[in-house]
């Protein structure tokens, strides 16, 4: 059930690509998968990344088999094409290509073209260079590809480039640098001029008014990354003089939300609110461990994005104007998942939450948890079975209820908890506000991780009973929380949940 509040980070993830479908009234966002594959999440909010299809897995060897990165899906000339960078898996060799549907459906097949000439000489190939990050810019009835380039083979130099394109899948001419990446102190990786500038992952944002290219700077492993704006001034975007670069950011981190940068932005569903969509670090330390947030934006008289600050995380925002809120009954069959992409399986009617990645990207642990959509009513009784896979010394896996505001993070959510608890052999029960955990009531209980449990909730007013395997452990009362939704939730712990029931209890 969704409601008209959200708080953030929306889901885990880097370099968020999320458009509006043109043909149906939804969200696509478009992203990179382990490393090894491209998916296209299908939402009706652009506060919710939605159901996730894999539309293209990469080959098992070769020159566009590993680190494939950065996805961008775009809709041109009635088919959509998926631009992303990829390599063998040595990052000197990574270069741009373009996946091109079938059809018109965004879930189905696709069709892989590339390397496409990001190089140098007249035919982009003389040779054809390093490239990420590529994007499209319509103008004057021309269609342009930009991207993040190395200046020669091996440079580790990475610079803004452009070239007119012929077709979605060619471009028709050699490649021009559009500005240095050094030109404030502030775009190189540290703020120190011994230390190389860094542009990457340029973006169009487009008005009636102003073309203009923002672009992420400094280093992405680090909190100071940041935005930078270039105005299109002149008419020709082939030219390195019809580009004027803004004299500082136009998006930094703060204290609380930092190593901000790869954004794209969207309109709400009634195509009255702008929507800037991007990713911070979940950490200080030095990585790429990062989570996918959204704010409001605006845009200014002269047609120039403006985006103000970071928000916090688990600040309340309101949803996008045009949301619709969700009235429909309980869906098993539709939920949103907090927690990173590769801890988590759908399986067979089931859905494993905690699973450890064979070939973990970035990866790390955050309270893995589901939240169901559809209405559920304050007096419920929710049940499922928990497999624990065996492992003794599990810790918490269970159900969440009455659950609001829910984000990536151990107790990122508003809402109650009872959990099984394998390596203490109890039963807890405790509500959660967003950052903390508050235990409210605990028992002993016999947890034999080789068989299925069995547990089950049922709240009536401020009433809450506990019962594992048809026996009650639990009783207490709490009426801190009075609605919300249903869901599971595993805390550090490998679990597969199946059988999942909820129903109201009638009065």
């Amino acid at each position: 059930m969704r409601t008209d509040q959200f708080v953030n980070p929306i889901g885990e993830g880097a370099d968020p690509w999320v458009v509006r479908d043109p043909n149906a009234a939804r969200y696509l966002w478009c992203m990179s998968d382990g490393n090894r594959a491209i998916a296209i999440h299908t939402s009706d909010s652009v506060t919710s990344l939605g159901r996730k299809h894999i539309v293209w897995r990469a080959a098992n060897s070769g020159p566009v088999s590993q680190q494939v990165w950065a996805p961008e899906l775009h809709y041109l000339d009635d088919r959509w094409h998926i631009y992303f960078a990829a390599s063998d898996g040595r990052n000197e060799n990574h270069l741009a290509y373009v996946l091109r549907s079938k059809t018109a459906d965004p879930l189905g097949e696709y069709e892989l073209h590339g390397p496409i000439a990001t190089g140098e000489g007249a035919d982009g190939r003389s040779p054809n260079i390093w490239a990420i990050d590529m994007t499209v810019l319509e103008h004057g009835g021309r269609r342009y590809a930009l991207w993040s380039g190395w200046d020669r083979p091996g440079s580790d130099q990475q610079y803004l480039y452009i070239a007119p394109m012929a077709s979605p899948t060619k471009l028709a001419g050699p490649r021009v640098r559009i500005c240095d990446n050094d030109d404030y102190l502030w775009e190189r990786i540290e703020p120190d001029n011994s230390k190389r500038g860094l542009n990457e992952a340029p973006q169009v944002f487009q008005t009636e008014q102003q073309t203009s290219v923002v672009y992420s700077c400094g280093a992405s492993w680090l909190p100071t990354y940041k935005l930078g704006l270039l105005e299109l001034v002149g008419e020709d975007p082939l030219q390195p003089a019809s580009w004027k670069k803004r004299p500082e950011p136009v998006f930094r981190g703060t204290e609380a939300t930092y190593g901000v940068g790869h954004s794209c932005f969207v309109k709400s569903l009634d195509g009255s609110q702008w929507w800037h969509v991007f990713h911070a670090k979940r950490d200080r330390r030095p990585g790429w461990r990062r989570a996918v947030h959204v704010q409001p934006m605006h845009v200014d008289e002269k047609g120039f994005p403006v985006f103000g600050e970071p928000v916090p995380p688990g600040t309340v925002l309101s949803d996008p104007s045009g949301d619709a809120i969700d009235e429909d009954d309980f869906s098993a069959e539709s939920f949103d998942y907090f927690g990173h992409h590769q801890y988590l399986a759908v399986e067979d009617g089931t859905i494993r939450l905690g699973r450890e990645p064979e070939q973990p990207v970035n990866a790390y642990r955050a309270g893995e948890k589901v939240l169901y959509s559809g209405a559920v009513p304050r007096d419920v009784k929710a049940e499922v079975t928990i497999d624990f896979l065996g492992n003794a010394r599990s810790r918490d896996a269970g159900i969440l209820f009455r659950t609001t505001a829910a984000s990536v993070g151990y107790d990122a959510q508003r809402g109650y908890f009872v959990g099984l608890i394998p390596r203490t052999q109890l039963v807890v029960l405790g509500r959660t506000d967003g950052t903390s955990w508050h235990e409210l009531a605990r028992a002993k209980t016999k947890i034999n991780t080789t068989q299925p449990q069995h547990l089950a909730i049922q709240v009536e007013r401020d009433r809450i009973t506990v019962e594992h395997n048809g026996e009650k452990k639990l009783q207490h009362t709490d009426n801190t929380y009075d609605r919300g939704v249903i869901g599971l939730r595993v805390v550090d712990t490998d679990a597969r949940f199946s059988q999942l029931k909820v129903r109201a209890i009638k009065p």
